[in-house]
């Protein structure tokens, strides 16, 4: 084969190959265009984080939606949603403050940030994320943000990973890029380790105290934070993910319950006893829940026989009572107003 020939060859296999890849490219957007029969209703309108009695989460539904802010009233949560245009991968939002964390497309790899936004979801600060998003949440007084990432490894059961927890003021914008340089008192002692890791923070309404979860030598442990004193104090083990009741006594947290394995049943630990009561959700739950109210907790499980999907679950906060659907194809809620 002369060579001019093996230069047309070339040129026709990656043009073939250009074809196949846009025809591929088309159908996956036809589908995502696609709303499922059955599924939420979902239509385009003003979503803003002030509006009172309402529930924020992200829309998991098929169509053209899908991955948005959506909106519902609270009390009628499987409504029609308001599709914002805000896309993201996690979402919390406090005092009409959201972090939305959000993932995009580039030349050579995924650009990841945290964007603050502002009650009518204007973005007010972005931030570089230094991996795949994870965790959100914006303090009760909408002052404080703090994200989590996985810098490397992709899920908690992994059996190597590591993250990176930052807080930021959303009034002043000063960052605390990475808790692991915050002092560490591990059971009443001074500690420090190289694979200690954070992640899963929760804020108190203080604008000072923060819960999150501690992870080094094997062990996960709930801590307690002053963001001002820069230090955190361990509280109680076997804790992950954990979420603060609206009165401050509680923590919702899943609780792994195979050694090894990436199963956890959620429970609810008392602040001021440290007593846990497991909850009447069974199933495993790889989420940091939210509180509803100081009775209810919501968190996201997979939607059966769906891929890439959550359905939010609601239960109560007590241990009694059982499952509930809040919201098909959804994650990420927020009790807004």
């Amino acid at each position: 084969m002369t060579r001019s020939r093996r230069l047309l060859v070339l040129v026709l296999a990656v043009l073939l190959l250009g074809a196949v890849a846009a025809v591929l490219v088309l159908r996956a957007a036809a589908r995502a265009e696609q709303t499922q029969e059955g599924g939420p209703t979902v239509a385009g309108g003003e979503v803003a984080l002030g509006r009172p009695d309402a529930l924020a989460f992200l829309n998991g539904a098929q169509g053209p939606h899908r991955g948005a802010l959506v909106s519902v009233p609270a009390r009628t949560p499987q409504a029609e949603r308001t599709a914002s245009d805000l896309d993201c991968l996690r979402f919390h939002a406090s005092a009409g403050t959201g972090v939305c964390l959000s993932s995009t497309p580039g030349a050579l790899s995924q650009e990841n940030r945290a964007l603050i936004v502002d009650s009518g979801l204007r973005t007010l600060r972005s931030f570089p994320l230094a991996g795949t998003p994870s965790r959100a949440r914006v303090s009760p007084s909408g002052h404080f943000a703090a994200w989590t990432v996985f810098v490397a490894g992709e899920s908690y059961g992994a059996a190597f990973f590591s993250t990176r927890t930052s807080i930021v003021d959303t009034r002043t914008w000063a960052l605390e890029p990475d808790l692991e340089k915050f002092a560490v008192q591990l059971d009443g002692k001074p500690y420090s380790a190289g694979d200690v890791n954070f992640w899963g923070v929760t804020f108190s309404k203080d604008d000072d105290t923060f819960y999150a979860t501690l992870s080094t030598g094997g062990q996960t442990y709930l801590v307690k934070g002053s963001i001002s004193r820069r230090s955190v104090v361990s509280l109680a083990q076997n804790v992950e993910c954990p979420s603060l009741s609206p009165d401050e006594t509680r923590v919702a947290y899943k609780k792994r319950v195979l050694r090894g394995a990436s199963l956890w049943r959620e429970h609810v630990l008392d602040l001021r006893t440290l007593r846990e009561q497991p909850l009447a959700e069974k199933r495993s739950v790889d989420d940091q829940a939210v509180w509803l109210d100081d009775r209810t907790v919501a968190y996201a499980l997979p939607t059966e026989g769906a891929v890439d999907t959550t359905d939010l679950w609601t239960v109560p906060a007590d241990g009694t009572g059982a499952p509930r659907v809040l919201a098909p194809a959804a994650s990420s809620p927020a009790l807004l107003g």
